[in-house]
């Protein structure tokens, strides 16, 4: 095992004797900081970064009553039950083949993506990453079995559908979304108004749909692109939520080749779905001006992230990194997006 391997299954270890929440409702993001930290060079700031954030977190919390392949509908989406579901799931993929486990239960939750704000789906992306590039230690696959149990525990469905069957690109119909009456408000409530949104539904058909599975994971892509160039202009309406906006996206896309290509277009709505409420509840009515920045290499924002400190910050910058290096010449908005979350957020603002 290489020092670089090491530090992330001694980080995975030492946060899996935490709880996925913490201060009643707050996400555990320090597998998904960790493991963008080790990916871009950080590995030697992760037990330091990890010393203090870990301060903040909590127990794992008590057992309920065990779960089964016999009564595990009745448990979902309840997330008093998130250390049963967290057992039961880590004990699937120790026993059987990760993917095939990941190919059951992915249908099963992706209907509850936005449950604790989609970060459930990110903590997959992450751990399904790993697993994919950097190889099948225990602790990374007990890392996905935590990762699938915190979603199940908190899966919950959105109050809107969005099924795209239009013309438009990714970035044309986030733009064209409208926006919930009241933006101040809390990721539930916000959600909630989304029904009685004018305009909603046909809006966020206006999406084209996908051809083929290849084409699914191409307007995934696209998604993810675009929500990261949304978020340089109008993250300044909730700079932490609508990190998600392009995360969650993303964390779906880096998923895809560990999943049947049979439930890629499925995939791909759901992403569309989450990523769209979430820019109809908070994105604002101007954006903010680009910066001038100057020339910066993707390693050097990285490093700027991992400075800053903040995990939704280093999560954003590890996506727009992703957005960067999809084009031969990179991606100056992406890089930029990355810049304005360590503008807009402050250091443990989760």
């Amino acid at each position: 095992m290489d020092t670089t391997s090491g530090t992330l299954d001694e980080a995975l270890e030492r946060l899996h004797t935490t709880g996925p929440e913490f201060n009643g409702y707050l996400s555990n993001h320090g597998p998904m900081a960790v493991e963008a930290l080790v990916r871009h060079g950080q590995s030697a700031t992760v037990h330091r970064w990890l010393d203090d954030y870990a301060a903040r977190l909590e127990d794992v919390p008590g057992a309920r009553t065990p779960i089964t392949d016999a009564n595990w509908r009745e448990a979902l989406g309840d997330p008093r039950r998130v250390t049963d579901w967290t057992a039961y799931l880590t004990r699937q993929v120790a026993e059987r083949p990760w993917r095939e486990v990941l190919a059951e239960w992915w249908p099963r939750l992706l209907p509850g993506l936005a449950g604790a704000a989609t970060h459930p789906v990110i903590r997959v992306g992450h751990a399904v990453r790993t697993l994919l590039e950097q190889g099948e230690e225990a602790p990374r696959i007990a890392e996905l079995g935590h990762a699938l149990g915190y979603w199940a525990a908190r899966h919950t469905t959105l109050p809107v559908t969005a099924e795209p069957g239009g013309t438009l690109s990714p970035d044309e119909a986030l733009a064209a979304l409208p926006h919930v009456a009241d933006q101040r408000t809390s990721v539930v409530n916000g959600l909630a108004q989304l029904p009685d949104t004018e305009g909603w539904p046909a809006a966020a058909a206006a999406l084209r749909a996908p051809r083929t599975p290849d084409d699914a994971r191409d307007q995934l892509a696209a998604l993810v692109r675009a929500a990261t160039h949304r978020y340089l202009g109008y993250g300044h309406g909730d700079a932490v939520l609508l990190v998600h906006a392009a995360t969650a996206p993303n964390a779906i896309l880096r998923t895809l080749p560990a999943l049947p290509r049979t439930l890629w277009a499925a995939s791909f709505a759901a992403a569309w779905t989450a990523s769209a409420a979430l820019t109809s509840v908070y994105s604002p009515d101007a954006p903010l001006p680009e910066p001038s920045t100057g020339q910066l290499t993707p390693e050097e924002v990285f490093a700027r992230a991992a400075a800053h400190g903040d995990a939704h910050a280093i999560k954003l910058t590890d996506t727009a990194l992703d957005v960067a290096s999809w084009t031969p010449d990179g991606d100056d908005r992406a890089l930029k997006a990355a810049l304005r979350s360590l503008e807009l957020i402050t250091p443990g603002e989760d």
